[in-house]
């Protein structure tokens, strides 16, 4: 099923209006709740937000979740005894669905606003919301798309997502930034102290573009992707889409122009050092315990043949650690945020990076054998 033909219509096609009815095996329906709810606001903007839109027809039933900036939908085979739609109480039904232990669950919905949810012998009543006044899907059918592999979206999607401004008054921050290319791809993420960027090669995408995608959607399309399965994107002015089996998940795009960042990337590094991933996590997390709260910085100080981390703290004490590396010349120092480092070490992925720098007081960038690269600001070296 394409996304266009799974486009939301609330509206029925018959003069008489039917009532849904149907069946469909308990675990099926939890798994399919599974898939979208995550969604649902805990806050709403408005009230019928905390409700889902259930849709059912042509043995289908599919279920419907948004907060307005991230939708999501999801289908399911059901036996459809009569076609229709509903609006629930998302958690309330959610968790009645989890409690009940039958094999099969009958849905049926009242002229008087009111679903029956049948398991067994069990009968519990429901109070729909009215279904016209939940907000509906737009239909990208007309967008433009291209098809990637799945691990390959979720690779790019992980190594830079976790860059990105969790809630940055710049909201352009707040996503990753698409730079799309003719069968190139290019992502972004940046919260201004440090930054992830990795290219991949996208066979069949024709068009050019630049799109902000809002964090919540790159998370919530992450946890959806499924190995070994196709994803469809699409891009259509101020929104896209995911499509990945029967799973879609549609976002508004962020608005503004998001900063050139090339000219925080080093073009040249001055000193170029060699580091062993998983030793140097290891040591930043030991020295990380000394640091201050106000500062939380690690001094970096490069001798011949050595890297020594040290932090101080007037509440804790003092910490320095070592390890070998390939530098020569005359000592140099610089401080980083320890978590900022880690944080992009682990999203490295060979046994040995490397570390450019170009002074004291500008950005160092890390980089392993693939794609991506990362930018990490410098904190002042306190002289104490």
């Amino acid at each position: 099923m394409t996304f266009s033909e799974t486009t939301i219509d609330q509206e029925t096609t018959s003069s008489e209006k039917t009532f849904l009815k149907l069946v469909m095996p308990r675990l099926e329906l939890v798994s399919l709740i599974g898939k979208i709810q995550s969604t649902v606001p805990s806050k709403p903007a408005i009230p019928i937000l905390s409700n889902i839109l259930i849709q059912a027809e042509d043995g289908q039933i599919t279920l419907n979740a948004t907060d307005l900036t991230v939708s999501i939908k999801a289908f399911a085979s059901a036996d459809v005894k009569s076609p229709g739609s509903i609006t629930l109480p998302a958690r309330r039904f959610f968790q009645l669905i989890r409690e009940l232990t039958t094999d099969q669950i009958e849905l049926e919905e009242t002229e008087f606003g009111v679903v029956f949810v049948r398991a067994g012998s069990s009968i519990f009543k429901l109070n729909a919301a009215d279904k016209e006044e939940y907000p509906s899907l737009p239909d990208l059918s007309s967008a433009s798309a291209f098809q990637v592999h799945s691990p390959t979206l979720k690779e790019l999607f992980m190594r830079t997502s976790f860059a990105v401004a969790k809630e940055d008054s710049r909201h352009v921050l707040n996503g990753v930034l698409f730079q799309l290319t003719e069968n190139h791809l290019t992502l972004i993420g940046t919260d201004g102290k440090r930054l992830a960027k990795i290219n991949a090669e996208m066979a069949n995408q024709p068009f050019n573009g630049q799109y902000i995608v809002p964090l919540k959607a790159i998370e919530e399309i992450t946890k959806t992707l499924e190995e070994e399965q196709p994803a469809k994107l699409f891009f259509h002015e101020d929104k896209m889409a995911v499509e990945m089996g029967s799973v879609t998940i549609i976002s508004k795009l962020l608005a503004g122009e998001y900063p050139d960042v090339s000219k925080v990337i080093p073009e040249k590094a001055n000193m170029t050092v060699n580091l062993h991933r998983e030793e140097l996590i290891t040591l930043l997390r030991q020295v990380s315990l000394f640091t201050s709260e106000m500062s939380h910085s690690v001094r970096f100080i490069f001798t011949e043949g050595n890297l020594e981390l040290s932090a101080t703290s007037s509440d804790v004490g003092e910490g320095k650690v070592s390890m070998p590396v390939d530098f020569t010349g005359e000592q140099f120092e610089i401080a980083f945020n320890p978590s900022f480092f880690i944080d992009i070490l682990k999203h490295c992925k060979d046994e040995t990076v490397t570390f450019g720098i170009t002074d004291s007081f500008n950005p160092g960038m890390i980089t392993d054998q693939t794609t991506a690269l990362f930018v990490i600001m410098p904190m002042r070296l306190n002289t104490n």
